[in-house]
């Protein structure tokens, strides 16, 4: 991820891209309709297909093209969401290189099947840089984000070859480029997924009438089952909507497909049900699954779709994380191995700073659920992944695949290293595995030491019984980091270090030291640490406002610790703590209250931010613990008011969770989940959250489409647009803590019914079994085959096996369907079984085909 700017600066930025777009708006027509022809911010959006590699080498777009293509168009770089519009001249332009002489074809038209094309036009290439130039009249009609293209065809030679490009413009048209959201929006907004039985149900009617309206709730089968009026509320200046408030809190059946009605215009439909917000606490945490770098990511945890190969593991075309050097102008004198740990974003860097708010999230999660709430839901099986079976709640278990990463960052001087990425920026798409960057680390800093003695300090309480040896490894990297940064307190990161990954600069540390100390603190009880917490100027929550927290503002994460884990701290100093936490959280119910679109958001001095849902989700924990520290009812509710924005009730009509509601976020900007660009890849996964509005407009896309939009509006679905619609663990550990934490409050549920039943019997001697197992069928439509997946815990192999084909690797052993018994029909059984030597438990979770089985 590009690192957050400072609120000054997007500021600054706003206030100049607004400026810009009012002098576009009274310019001639003939509009530049290509966004960075120049490439001055990088490659993206710029593509390459099969067979391509992008490079922006010395502010040219440089294209590696494997040969041994049959046609021009087997090799392509281009960009997408270009508009024409029928009948307007446009004149292609750009300057071109290439390493041998080849001919080349720019060519305009359709970016998806039938593929039309609008205009092309071949031209020699060779080792001296030329201009080239040519003029057409489109013949279709694309809008912006549409499904017109630009694309130059590098294939058809025989040889490998290097072509460059730069200054490529298209210019023509006469309508004004950007200003609209391609979205389309709804005048009555609403959650696009459910509201829970027994919580405020409110909605958003977009209406200049200054008369109440008439709603109608109706039921998935169109019948009326409530009706109100509505409450003018007048112009919402963060939206630039006039708006209403519909509550409709009295209605409170169970059930599906919901809709909502002011006259002629109806919302998205929804459920009133707390079943989706349980399966968003663990599609949000599968999240960190896929993220993994330095390990396969397995159908049978994620299906086929999203399954990939391990990522920097050395396996050519990656140069590997196992021995990264340190920046050429560094010198450092030593490698790292730095396998494992999280993507953090869109692109294949890896960052302290981000990682070690992600990671302290989680941990939090289950840590905060441990003391005040039920763990239980974070018991081992309870989520699908590799560890599920090994006797460790499986949100730790994710947890310390990012923890271990953190350590081997450490130098051996005790700091930590502030990130490790690529040496260029990546192009999109580029698969991790298909990564042929050189790694490098930057150097170390204050605040990468600090993020890391803070975590493994927490960690290191949390692993206490579960592994000792592990928690005591833990504490003595957090004691030594911490020391290594008392003895460099002002190492700052580079804020100039951003090319091939973010910078993630912070001039300010004595919010991490605090956090370190407190986690320090509370884990050991030792003076020192007490010393440094108490003798802070954050101390007692003194940094807590409508702010929030972030990665470069992290105070409050040590105040939540201390008021969470039992300390020497006096009692009135932890009641000092939270009560700052409900003196915020009223603060953002009081704001909440006067919005026509509830979110915990202060965009009083900035507007919205780069990742502003994650600060709505991160206020929305504040909110959660103010509830937690207080049992009043109020914060409750205002925890489900921030989750309704983020999933949809919005002045988009937009979900930002990918796989939750009827419009929900789908073209992230992200490497692999890139369909956008190649078909052949996925859309992000269910459960991934989108950065969010974005006032600042801070890449070529979002500049382009959304000039002089509102704050809240400030944001497209496009995969250039990474400003806006980037993902990160850091984003996406917000939401897990919160969706988790709004599924425990949620009361009963039912039990979503299941496509499949695993019934496990074993018979057992001292070193080994024989177990028998029945897959039954019990959804609607006919297997054609199948694939039993479970985890063996303990020291547990299968020897042999019958009536499937049996197969073990590590724990995970799978069994699939023999040509004879592939086939079973609804309601019909298939009975297996295998020996097996060793000992241990009965398996905890079964899957058939990648879904989980109910179990009897």
């Amino acid at each position: 991820m590009r690192s957050q700017p400072s609120r000054l600066l997007a500021a600054t930025l706003l206030a100049t891209l607004t400026a810009a777009s009012l002098h576009a708006s009274a310019a001639a027509a003939d509009y530049e309709r290509v966004l960075n022809g120049t490439f001055d911010t990088g490659a993206d959006p710029w593509w390459a297909g099969a067979g391509v590699t992008n490079r922006v080498t010395g502010g040219e777009l440089c294209a590696s093209v494997t040969g041994g293509t049959t046609n021009p168009w087997d090799a392509l770089i281009g960009q997408n969401g270009v508009p024409f519009e029928t009948g307007q001249s446009y004149t292609f332009s750009f300057d071109a290189h290439a390493t041998t002489a080849q001919p080349i074809t720019a060519a305009a038209g359709e970016s998806v099947s039938p593929y039309r094309g609008i205009a092309s036009q071949q031209f020699t290439l060779s080792a001296a840089k030329q201009r080239f130039s040519f003029t057409f009249t489109s013949t279709l009609d694309f809008p912006d984000a549409g499904n017109g293209q630009v694309a130059f065809q590098l294939g058809g030679q025989p040889a490998d070859n290097t072509i460059c490009v730069d200054n490529v413009s298209l210019v023509g048209g006469v309508k004004p480029p950007g200003g609209v959201n391609p979205n389309p929006a709804k005048k009555v907004q609403v959650d696009l997924v459910a509201y829970v039985p027994g919580l405020p149900k409110r909605a958003t009617l977009v209406s200049a009438a200054t008369t109440p309206q008439t709603w109608t709730l109706k039921n998935s089968a169109g019948a009326a089952v409530a009706t109100g009026q509505s409450t003018p509320k007048g112009a919402d200046a963060t939206s630039g909507d006039s708006v209403h408030l519909i509550d409709f809190s009295s209605f409170d059946t169970a059930g599906t497909g919901y809709t909502l009605s002011v006259g002629e215009d109806t919302s998205f439909p929804f459920d009133i049900s707390a079943d989706p917000v349980k399966r968003l606490r663990y599609d949000s945490l599968a999240f960190f699954y896929h993220q993994r770098s330095g390990t396969p990511i397995d159908a049978q945890y994620v299906g086929e779709e999203y399954a990939r190969p391990a990522g920097h593991l050395n396996v050519a075309p990656n140069q590997g994380d196992n021995t990264v050097p340190c920046r050429a102008d560094l010198a450092c004198g030593y490698t790292l191995d730095v396998r494992g740990g999280w993507y953090d974003a869109g692109d294949h860097g890896k960052y302290v700073v981000n990682g070690g708010i992600a990671t302290w999230q989680l941990l939090n999660a289950y840590e905060r659920a441990s003391r005040l709430g039920d763990a239980s839901a974070y018991r081992d099986g309870s989520m699908n992944i590799p560890e599920k079976a090994n006797g460790v709640p499986d949100l730790l278990d994710e947890a310390r695949w990012e923890v271990d990463f953190l350590l081997k960052m450490q130098a051996p001087d005790g700091m930590a290293h502030h990130k490790i990425h690529d040496a260029n920026w990546t192009a999109l798409p580029t698969r991790p595995e298909l990564d042929d960057q050189p790694r490098r680390l930057s150097a170390t800093s204050t605040a990468a030491t600090l993020n890391l003695a803070a975590v493994a300090a927490q960690a290191s309480r949390l692993w206490k019984t579960i592994d000792p040896a592990y928690s005591a490894s833990l504490l003595a990297a957090a004691r030594k980091a911490y020391s290594a940064a008392k003895a460099n307190p002002a190492k700052l990161a580079d804020p100039n270090d951003g090319t091939g990954g973010g910078a993630y600069s912070d001039d300010t540390v004595s919010d991490e030291f605090y956090w370190a100390a407190s986690e320090l603190y509370a884990t050991t009880g030792e003076a020192t640490y007490r010393t440094d917490v108490t003798g802070s100027t954050h101390y007692k929550a003194a940094s807590l406002n409508r702010g929030g927290f972030h990665w470069g503002g992290t105070a409050p994460l040590g105040d939540i610790s201390l008021a969470l884990a039992p300390n020497g701290l006096p009692a009135a100093d932890v009641s000092a703590i939270k009560t700052a936490f409900a003196t915020v959280a009223d603060q953002h119910l009081t704001a909440m209250a006067a919005m026509g679109y509830a979110a915990p958001y202060d965009n009083s001095t900035a507007g919205y931010v780069w990742g502003s849902n994650s600060t709505v989700l991160n206020n929305a924990q504040v909110i959660a613990l103010a509830h937690d520290f207080t049992g009043a009812a109020k914060y409750r509710e205002g925890v489900f008011e921030a989750l309704h924005y983020v999933l949809g009730r919005n002045p988009l009509s937009t979900s930002y969770v990918a796989g939750y509601g009827d419009q929900a976020m789908t073209n992230a900007h992200h490497r692999f989940w890139a369909r956008q660009n190649d078909p052949s890849l996925p859309i992000a996964p269910p459960g991934s959250l989108s950065g969010g509005p974005n006032s600042a407009l801070q890449d070529p896309v979002a500049q382009r489409l959304l000039a002089g939009c509102p704050q809240q509006k400030c944001w497209v679905d496009d995969i250039g647009a990474y400003s806006v619609n980037e993902v990160a663990i850091n984003w996406n550990s917000a939401l897990a803590w919160v969706s988790g934490w709004a599924a425990e409050k949620s009361g009963t549920t039912t039990t979503p019914k299941s496509d499949c039943e695993v019934s496990f019997t074993a018979g057992r001697w001292n070193d080994g079994l024989s177990a028998q197992v029945k897959i039954t069928n019990t959804g609607e439509t006919a297997w054609t085959s199948w694939k039993l997946g479970f985890a063996l815990p303990g020291t547990q192999r299968v020897t042999s096996g019958w009536s499937a084909t049996w197969t073990q690797t590590g724990r995970d052993v799978t069994a699939t369907s023999m040509s004879w018994n592939g086939k079973v029909d609804p309601g019909k059984s298939v009975h297996i079984g295998f020996n097996g030597s060793g000992s241990g438990a009965d398996p905890a979770v079964f899957t058939i085909n990648g879904k989980t089985c109910r179990t009897t």
